[in-house]
């Protein structure tokens, strides 16, 4: 990672360093000059990311002279809420989206995947001259590349990623108003770089949405990483492993309250809290109970792990990619139902009304199955050639300081529910998996004794020291979800 415009620091992890560049609201006057001649920007779609996104670019950009413009496909619902932020069609920052592309020096697309994957040549023919496409996802690159297309020549290609979802996006910037460099982490890549200045954009890009610090990826690197982790332990995996946890304390004589609070509050509460404040390896020792965690932690990585290399293989080779579009095909005539069916979801709001009377149960065998899964996602990571800090942020600093604190305020079922498309396509696809293999494999395997090879690995995993570095770089803001 190079700039002119802001300072590269060098970050140590595992086996060396990387590069990386810190936020902060100080730096907001540099972002004119890294844009490097742009006057417009055009952010296209008004989901979560779109939402966030364009809003936190107005707020850091104001009094600049940049505008912040919204496009949006005809027949939109959300032009009303983004008339209620203050994006208007009198004053040109609000729009039909091809027209708002048209007029943009840097084009944001953030309309949903398969949307974008069915689009682009209409957004593509209309760009102007040597504008600069911006992207929050890698999913185009693999489609483009799955059809034998690719970027059109001669035009910027960059990439900023938010290591969060939307909501949180926008949150953690709105709380850490008075708190320098609060906000999400994000990942940048430089796809292509015509005129030289792709990088200092996508940095003022990614500072200017509050990163705290922001680190350089590939496109492809990061549509693999994130896909895989919305399958795995983001959340389908998540899914997966309460609902069988659940049925597994019930049938054990648990009454439903105690066994989601074994389960879902367990993990969204206690274990996420101790991982993002205290690391991973703090959590099996504040579990009470070392032995439980070890024999569930190793009865868990195994069959976790296979199921996050395969997920990896089917993104990879684009066959993930490819069910994505085609049920976005056949949701086009029937909508996707919600996937909070099981009984143990009419538990949830008793629980969180009980919070506070009692203190919360950090179970060792829920802990050790999480903890497995996560590491499951690291290793894999790490395996396929993931630099640390994305591997870090997309296996354990995404969940515990943005998703899994929504699901702890609305819980699991709904978080999937409001997610985008292609991370709830995902989990109705993954977790299902998921859910067998811990209620196949790992759960009847915990009366075996644990196995000393896993455990040594992970109390020895150099993701420990990847993540203590990253946690060095953390502003002092932790986001608040209110149920």
């Amino acid at each position: 990672m190079e700039s002119s415009v802001f300072r590269v620091e060098t970050m140590t992890v595992p086996g060396g360093t990387e590069s990386i560049v810190r936020g902060g609201r100080d730096l907001f006057p540099l972002l004119p000059a890294a844009l490097h001649g742009v006057e417009r920007i055009g952010v296209l779609g008004w989901g979560p990311q779109g939402r966030a996104q364009a809003l936190n670019l107005r707020d850091s950009l104001a009094g600049s002279g940049i505008t912040v413009a919204v496009g949006l496909r005809p027949g939109s619902r959300s032009v009303a809420d983004a008339r209620a932020e203050g994006f208007s069609e009198t004053d040109g920052t609000l729009g039909d989206w091809l027209e708002v592309a048209a007029a943009s020096d840097l084009v944001i697309l953030l309309v949903a995947d398969a949307a974008l994957a069915a689009h682009h040549e209409e957004i593509f023919a209309r760009l102007k001259p040597g504008a600069t496409i911006g992207l929050s996802h890698g999913f185009l690159l693999g489609h483009l590349t799955a059809t034998g297309s690719a970027f059109p020549a001669d035009h910027p290609v960059i990439a900023v990623c938010p290591k969060g979802m939307g909501d949180s996006v926008r949150r953690l910037y709105q709380q850490g108003a008075t708190v320098n460099g609060a906000g999400i982490n994000a990942s940048i890549a430089v796809h292509a770089d015509p005129d030289g200045h792709a990088g200092d954009r996508a940095l003022a890009w990614s500072i200017g949405l509050g990163s705290p610090y922001t680190f350089a990826t590939t496109l492809a690197d990061e549509y693999r990483s994130d896909i895989v982790g919305e399958r795995a332990i983001l959340l389908g995996a998540v899914h997966g492993l309460v609902e069988a946890l659940y049925r597994y304390f019930r049938i054990d004589g648990a009454d439903p309250v105690t066994a989601y609070e074994r389960s879902t509050e367990a993990i969204t509460g206690p274990i996420a809290r101790t991982i993002s404040t205290d690391g991973l390896a703090a959590v099996r020792a504040a579990t009470g109970d070392v032995d439980l965690f070890d024999r569930a932690y190793s009865a868990a990585y195994g069959p976790a792990r296979d199921l996050v290399a395969e997920i990896y293989d089917e993104v990879a080779d684009g066959t993930e990619l490819r069910s994505v579009i085609l049920a976005e095909q056949r949701l086009a005539s029937r909508p996707m139902t919600e996937i909070g069916g099981s009984p143990m979801w009419s538990y949830g709001a008793e629980v969180r009304a009980r919070r506070g009377t009692a203190p919360a149960v950090l179970d060792p065998l829920t802990a050790g199955l999480f903890v497995a899964t996560m590491m499951a996602q690291v290793d894999e990571f790490a395996e396929r050639g993931h630099a640390w800090s994305e591997i870090v942020n997309e296996s354990v600093i995404e969940a515990v300081d943005s998703l899994l604190p929504y699901m702890h305020a609305r819980d699991v079922a709904y978080m999937v529910d409001n997610c985008s498309r292609t991370a709830r396509l995902g989990t109705r696809r993954w977790g299902p998996r998921f859910q067998a293999a811990y209620e196949q494999i790992a759960l009847p395997h915990l009366d075996s004794p644990a196995d000393p090879a896993l455990i040594k690995g992970f109390l020895d995993n150099p993701a420990h020291q990847a993540l203590a570095a990253a946690a060095e770089l953390r502003p002092s803001v932790d986001i608040s979800v209110t149920s």
